[in-house]
Formats: structure tokens, sequence, C-alpha cells
């Protein structure tokens, strides 16, 4: 194939929102409701609200880090302009953990739903076919995968405003609390510091979208990075707010329901709170979300991370081949699927342990990514804007790490395993010269 010569530009502000909203999905806390009640014994609105702020600070510094270095690599290009190449490989090499398990844990995810609908279906099956269908998505380019995106943004908002509206019914008619209650954010018996960090690490997890966007800032229009940055923090800003109103509703409401099964804990509400006719309604549009909406942008997202460390040498140069005619990097595409589709089918019994890993990758590379904006910015080019380019990264930093220490001890020794061979390879790579900026495939 004669390869073109990069990606194409195609897209605007609204485009790159409706990829973060469509990574992020609105519907996401009700997949890992269960978990998060649980760990934080109760208080979802707090867990929630600490993971818009410890996302906050990271989607700031990825709006600044867009501007300086417009590239499809996201924190990978990030870190190695910012701290050198070997941090640079390290940071592609710990985000690469979330981005090729989020697809895997989203499989997982319908798989359930689709269970609960029909039950003599394997999981393995719906993993497969999710996989496939993810594929066929993107594999004819950006704006199919956009267009698809705002075909479920579309689904979802319905849904979640039916659920919302008939929950908020039941709750005032006296099941729950009663009522809506400051209890989801703050109750004093309640309240473990070490509790809500806990649940935080995976409250994270329903925000995390946000920072793909950056992958596409090779197919925005706008070559300055501004219009990616913008898209960042106004995703984020849209999720909080959708967040905090679900958890809430739904936090008020879970007191008075006996969970059997954290992973379903949004389906037996539905059919406890509402009715057995929508908790099956909300099972198929969850299923259809997490299987065949949500995947689309993660799949894309990866795909063009592992584009840019192939074009730059640092993953089998393959992995940076464009398609001449749709023009997507689809040796990536294939390749992370491959991987999803194996971790999948690994680990679709043990979703909460998926889930913390995903979170442990998404976190070390937000480190680094806070360390990129303080070395490049506030260190080497003695920058004055003291809140943007110091306190930001810093506090940012300090809550990346709060949150790290929150995390299962599972979770924990599957990372650091993860980080170690990463070291390992990335000097093999400096033994080998591989880690100089662009060489030629």
């Amino acid at each position: 194939m004669t390869e073109p010569a990069g990606l194409q530009k195609t897209l605007g502000y609204w485009d790159l929102v409706a990829y973060g909203l469509a990574y992020i999905a609105p519907i996401a806390p009700l997949s890992t409701i269960g978990f998060v009640w649980d760990a934080s014994g109760g208080l979802v609105v707090l867990a929630y609200l600490f993971g818009a702020a410890c996302m906050y600070f990271t989607a700031r510094s990825y709006a600044t880090m867009c501007q300086a270095v417009p590239n499809a690599g996201s924190v990978y290009a990030f870190a190695r302009m910012g701290l050198g190449r070997f941090a640079g490989f390290m940071a592609g090499w710990m985000i690469l953990l979330d981005y090729l398990l989020i697809p895997a844990l989203l499989y997982v995810l319908a798989s359930i739903a689709m269970s609960t609908l029909l039950p003599d279906v394997g999981r393995w099956v719906w993993i497969l076919l999710t996989m496939g269908i993810t594929l066929a998505f993107n594999w004819f380019g950006i704006r199919v995968t956009t267009r698809v995106n705002f075909a479920f943004l579309a689904l979802q908002g319905a849904m979640l405003l039916a659920f919302l509206a008939l929950a908020l019914v039941a709750l005032l008619g006296g099941k729950g609390d009663g009522a809506l209650t400051l209890h989801p954010l703050f109750d004093a018996a309640s309240f473990h510091a070490g509790k809500i960090f806990s649940a935080t690490s995976i409250a994270v997890l329903s925000f995390l979208g946000f920072d793909a966007i950056s992958t596409l800032a090779e197919e925005t229009r706008d070559p300055s990075g501004k219009t990616v940055g913008r898209a960042i923090m106004g995703t984020l800003a849209v999720a909080t707010l959708i967040f905090v109103v679900q958890t809430w509703i739904v936090g008020d409401l879970l007191p008075g329901l006996r969970i059997q099964d954290p992973a379903a804990a949004a389906f037996e509400l539905a059919h406890w709170a509402v009715g057995a006719g929508f908790a099956a309604f909300m099972a198929w549009v969850i299923a259809l979300v997490n299987g065949f909406s949500n995947p689309v942008p993660m799949q894309a997202g990866v795909a063009r991370v592992l584009f840019a460390m192939g074009r730059d040498r640092q993953l089998p140069s393959i992995l940076g081949r464009v398609h001449p005619k749709y023009g997507t990097p689809y040796v990536g595409m294939l390749a992370s699927s491959g991987l999803s589709l194996v971790i999948a089918l690994a680990m679709r019994d043990r979703l909460d342990e998926l889930a913390s890993i995903v979170n442990f990758g998404a976190l070390t590379g937000f480190a680094l990514l806070h360390l990129s904006v303080l070395n490049h910015f506030a260190l080497k080019m003695r920058s004055r804007q003291i809140f943007v380019h110091w306190l930001v990264p810093m506090i940012g930093l300090a809550v990346v790490m709060a949150v790290l220490s929150g995390m299962s001890r599972f979770a924990m020794d599957v990372g650091v395993t993860w980080m170690v061979a990463g070291a390992v390879y990335g000097f093999f790579l400096r033994v080998r010269n591989r880690d100089l900026i662009r060489a030629e495939i």
C-alpha cells in the first residue's frame, strides 16, 4: 500500500466534544455504581466530585500541552517533549494499559447486560460480537466514527432522562430516603478518607475519555491545538454535571435496596424502583452503549497512540501505517482489537479488578503529564503563568497520587509489573538507538 502523508484533518469543536462524551458515556456511572456505593459507604456523589476534581487539573494540563504538541500521540508525545525520550515512552506505555484495557472492560459490561436479557447465550459470544462491530465502525474513517458517536449519544440521553425522571418519582413516592438529601454527598457517620479515595479510584473510571480527545489532534482542522484543549475542558464540565445529578438521585434511592450483584446494581435498582419493563429496556440500552457505542471512540484512541509510537519506532513500525483510502491507522486498530478481545475473554468474570487496572494505567500516565507541564513550562521556560504552569500540575499530581494510594493490591501488582516490563523494553530501545525522534519507517 502507498501511505498518505498523514491522518485526515476533518474534525471541528463539536466533533471532538461528541467524541469525548461518547468515550466517557453519560450513563457510565450506572455501570459501576454498585462498586462505588460499597466502597464509599454510600457517599457516591462525594466520590464523583473527588473524581471530577482530580480530572479537572489533569484536563487543564492536557489543554496546555495540546497547544505545545498538537500530536496524535497524546500523553506519549507530551512527556516525550516535556521530560525526554525515555519518559515519553513510559508515559505512552502506561497510558496503553488504560487504552488497551478499557475497550475490554466495555465488552465485559455489555456481555453482563446482555446476559441478564438472554441468559442462555454465553458472555464470550457477546464479547466477540461487540469487538467485531466496533472494528467495522472504525475501519471506514473518523467521519463514520463521529456519526456513530452522535447517534448513540442521543440514545443515551433519552434513556438517562427517562430513568432519572422515573427514579425521582419513585424517590418522592417514598422509596429509598424518600427525598433528595445530602446523604450521598456527606454523612459524618459514613465518612472515611480511605474509603473515599478507594471509591474515587473506581469513580475516576467514568471520567476517562476527555484525555483521548488529544489523540485526534492531527485530525482536527485547527492546527494550533486550541480547539482540542477547549473540547477537553468542555467535555469534562458537561460530564461532571451529568454524573452528579444521576448519582445524587440514585444515591438517595439505593438505601432501600439490598444489592445482590454490584455489577448489576443499576438493573436491580431499576427493577425495584421503576419496574421490570423499564429495567429490561435499560439493560438493552446499556448493552448497546457498552458494546456498540463506547468501544468505538476507545478503539479509535488507542489505535492512534499505537500509530504514533509505531511511527516513532517505539513499537513495531508496522503500527504506524495509515489506510490509503480511509485515512485510518488500520494496523493499530487490528492490533488493539485483538489484544482487547483476549483480555475481555480472560477477565469476563472479574469486572472490578479489570476496572482497577484500567485506572492504574490512566493515573500513572496523568502523573507523567503533570510532570511534563512542570518541567517544560515552569522549570525550563521559567513561566510566570503561576496558576496554569505551576499550581495546576502540582495540585493535579498530588490528587493523582492520593487516588493511586486507594487502589486495590491486585491493581497495584499488575500495574507495577506492566511498568517494570515497560522500563526494560524502554532500556532496550535506548541501547538500539530506537528512541530517536521520528525515525523513518
